[in-house]
């Protein structure tokens, strides 16, 4: 790992090796957002909007119990109510384990959850379904009904729960799909190992040794719209059902095996997403209505309350991740030590792959070191589940690892950059940790074809004014001013497993429809698979109408998570253009007699060599679907990718914050992030995804705080008891792009949607570390925190 990788040959036929940079036509402009003003004027958009008015309603019962057996349930009462459809409990539906999380098959997480179950173990888990005509008959119904429980002790403290006498999940029918260090008789969900080197060796060798404990907080997603869902049979008898979700094809298959029914025989359609964030990358409601729809034979409908998503969706994992890192006077760093410790909560929804990320998206940042350690468990406790979060993994692994380089940095007196600069991956070079977490699942050995930090680094000291020697100065009396920074790396995608498709074809009147699995959920991704479309086509964006996320109609596609939209699905966006450029090429050539290759279109006329018309684009469309006899035809293309690669983009995070040395309290003043993202194919939604991502960072770091009662009752239940950052809470945020541009991506892209939440944490602790002199590590940095870290300080106890 010491010395730079050299980057593989390209073999692949000279059609399909990456684009160069070109001046783009429709690429690299910030077009608006396609659904904008449809979705600012109010028009039906969201799943709630579009559900049957005969629809039932329904209501769920949640336990009030950290963790109980239910002995008996009375749902008479309930059942007399007038306009009270059914009663769904455990005894009435199969029992079969499956796992709510969206990924691909077979599934990295533990089939370790039931629709319903015999054992409750969060407060908040569900207990039985009630349909009603309305939605407040089937809230009251569901308080009438009557459930016994046998309670348990509950495991709450997570690093209490491995080998803990209270077994969260004994049931016998629970497995893994393939090896992942399940252990439900341990409380482990998941485990992993690495090594590259002699840890212990190169620690011993190593000048400066730190040695740092950190803590992250779980996080609550809080997406505006709240998951929705609604079902009905359709003419054919088949289960439809309209839902916010990030992933409708992962959607039907986990239905499928749930409800134990034919996959053809389920419909997924997704509308507008008021807000995702991982939280709708897996399976909340939607068995619910679908059980309401196929025991009624009625539609069925339901929108949890902000309450119960709170109290019953998914979290960030909590984790502890213990690090040692060693390095050299000259500020060679030598050896990265990292030990996790993850909280899944109830379920082992993304128990392995959150924890994985962990490393693989922040240990390859650093790709010189000599010798590296990766390990840790996941385990279950009786809280609610953690799942996919924005940036999962990463940011909690940036958070360690890039407060401990700033710390190994001030050991030696280093510029905490020049530190970073002479240890961190450059362009060109590989990391032996991306080839053996590859073995291990989690990305796949390659060279790093772009990698513009440099330049992230070096822009983003001009714009924060950074100046080492000058880290920290007195602002006012009591007020301290000081400037903190990091750098980040994420994906574009999972390697080898994501895949999208697109299918494009033309219409009368020379325009195009584009079908994309692709998920938009509110990122404007529809708008840049148009863009990408537009431009390898070489018609305006305004020809093609595009359509997406449904499992009858469009093609396939894994959905919006990992970064993987405009890498993976754009891929395929672009594949379909190109071979429909050539079918449209073929049609005319076939039609005027022509070799195909003498053939050029300017995205209004094919023309022949000499540069005369032979057809209008308008006309072609008539001729092949009215006109043309023999030669009619319906002209379309489909293109799909699957990345051989996950083309990591990179950020530098630079924050000013001024601290009340009295009060502890601390005001983020200004946020400087460089983003290399590759080209942008929309500038400014770019640029949008980078500005949420920081203000979900900042929250994490300053704001937001998932807290129990000692029974484990969710106390952050409201967004009045749960604070997230308002634009007013921070100061000024400036993103820029960097001049990049990824040969593996179209048009040159990679992604942007989870890299901008990644740095926050640790360059504000960073920035905290220089105002007051002590290394905060547990998150969030609350006045409190930060307070006591002053006056520990003070009596010489840091």
């Amino acid at each position: 790992m010491s010395e730079p990788w050299q980057e593989p040959i390209d073999e692949r036929p000279k059609e399909q090796k990456p684009q160069e940079p070109r001046q783009f036509r429709e690429v690299s402009h910030s077009i608006p957002k396609i659904e904008g003003k449809g979705l600012v004027t109010g028009r039906p958009a969201y799943t709630d909007d579009f559900a049957p008015r005969d629809a039932l309603y329904v209501a769920l019962v949640r336990s009030p119990h950290a963790f109980a057996r239910i002995k008996s349930i009375d749902a008479s009462k309930a059942l007399a109510l007038p306009g009270v459809a059914c009663v769904i409990t455990g005894k009435d539906i199969v029992r079969i384990p499956y796992t709510r999380a969206g990924q691909g098959d077979p599934e990295p997480s533990p089939r370790d959850k039931f629709i319903l179950d015999e054992y409750v173990r969060y407060v908040g888990d569900e207990v039985a379904i009630v349909a009603a005509e309305d939605e407040a008959t089937a809230r009251k119904a569901s308080s009438l009904i009557q459930v016994s429980y046998e309670v348990f002790e509950s495991v709450l403290d997570f690093e209490k729960s491995i080998d803990n006498p209270i077994v969260i999940h004994p049931e016998q029918e629970i497995r893994e799909m393939f090896p992942i260090g399940f252990e439900p008789r341990r409380n482990i969900a998941s485990s992993y190992e690495m090594n590259v080197g002699d840890v212990g060796a190169e620690l011993a060798k190593s000048d400066v040794v730190v040695a740092k404990s950190f803590l992250t907080q779980a996080q609550s997603h809080v997406a505006m719209e709240p998951h929705t869902a609604f079902s009905y049979l359709d003419l054919h008898g088949r289960l439809v059902i309209y839902t916010s979700t990030q992933n409708p094809f992962h959607t039907r298959r986990i239905l499928a095996q749930a409800l134990d029914m034919p996959l053809k025989d389920i419909r997924i359609v997704k509308p507008r997403i008021g807000g995702g964030f991982g939280s709708k990358q897996h399976i909340h409601i939607e068995p619910f209505v679908a059980l309401v729809t196929l025991r009624t034979g009625r539609p069925a409908r339901l929108a949890l309350s902000r309450k119960e998503v709170f109290e019953s969706t998914f979290t960030r994992h909590q984790m502890r991740i213990s690090m040692r890192a060693g390095a050299n006077r000259d500020g060679t760093l030598n050896v990265l030590d990292m030990n996790v410790l993850s909280n899944t909560g109830a379920y082992g929804e993304h128990a392995l792959t959150s924890f994985m990320v962990v490393g693989s998206k922040s240990l390859p940042l650093y790709n010189k070191v000599k010798a590296v350690h990766f390990g840790g468990n996941v385990v279950y406790t009786n809280k609610v589940s953690a799942g996919a979060f924005r940036g999962y993994g990463a940011v909690q692994g940036n958070f360690a690892i890039e407060s401990t380089v700033d710390e190994l940095a001030h050991a030696l007196g280093m510029d905490p950059i020049a530190f970073r600069e002479k240890n961190m991956i450059q362009e060109g070079e590989k990391s032996e940790v991306f080839r053996i977490m590859g073995e291990g699942g989690e990305g796949v050995d390659m060279a790093i074809e772009s990698c513009k930090l440099n330049y992230c680094i070096k822009r983003g000291k001009e714009l924060i004014g950074w100046d080492p020697k000058r880290l920290a100065w007195e602002s006012a009396p009591g007020k301290v001013r000081a400037k903190g920074m990091a750098i980040a790396m994420q994906g574009s995608g999972i390697p080898l497993v994501d895949m999208g498709s697109a299918t494009l074809t033309l219409q009368d009147g020379g325009w195009f429809t584009l079908r994309v699995g692709a998920t938009d959920l509110g990122t404007g991704s529809d708008t840049i698979m148009v863009q990408i479309a537009a431009e390898e086509l070489g018609v305006p964006f305004s020809t093609i109408s595009v359509y997406s996320s449904d499992t009858d109609n469009t093609p396939f596609d894994v959905g919006a998570y990992a970064s993987s939209t405009t890498y993976v699905s754009g891929n395929a966006v672009l594949d379909a253009a190109r071979k429909m450029k050539k079918v449209m090429i073929d049609a005319v050539a076939e039609h005027y007699g022509c070799e195909a290759d003498m053939i050029g279109f300017d995205g209004a006329n094919f023309m022949a060599e000499d540069g005369s018309v032979l057809v209008s684009l308008r006309d072609l469309s008539f001729d092949t679907l009215y006109h043309n006899g023999e030669h009619m035809k319906t002209l379309t293309a489909t293109g799909s990718y699957t990345g051989p690669k996950s083309p990591p983009p990179y950020m530098a995070g630079f924050a000013e914050i001024e601290v009340d040395t009295e009060t502890g309290k601390v005001d983020l003043l200004n946020y400087v992030a460089v983003v290399d993202c590759g080209t942008p194919i929309n500038p400014n939604l770019a640029r949008v995804q980078a500005e949420g991502g920081l203000l979900q960072g900042i929250g994490m770091a300053l704001f937001e705080n998932v807290q129990y009662t000692e029974k484990g009752r969710l106390l952050t239940n409201t967004i009045m008891s749960y604070p997230i950052p308002s634009r007013e809470d921070v100061g000024k945020i400036t993103v820029e792009l960097a001049p990049s541009f990824e040969p593996s991506g179209p048009f040159g892209a990679k992604s942007i949607g989870e890299i901008g939440i990644d740095t926050p944490p640790a360059a504000i602790a960073n920035a905290i570390r220089n105002a007051i002199g002590v290394r905060l590590t547990e998150t969030p940095f609350t006045p409190e925190r930060v307070l006591m870290a002053i006056r520990k300080a003070a009596q010489g106890q840091a």
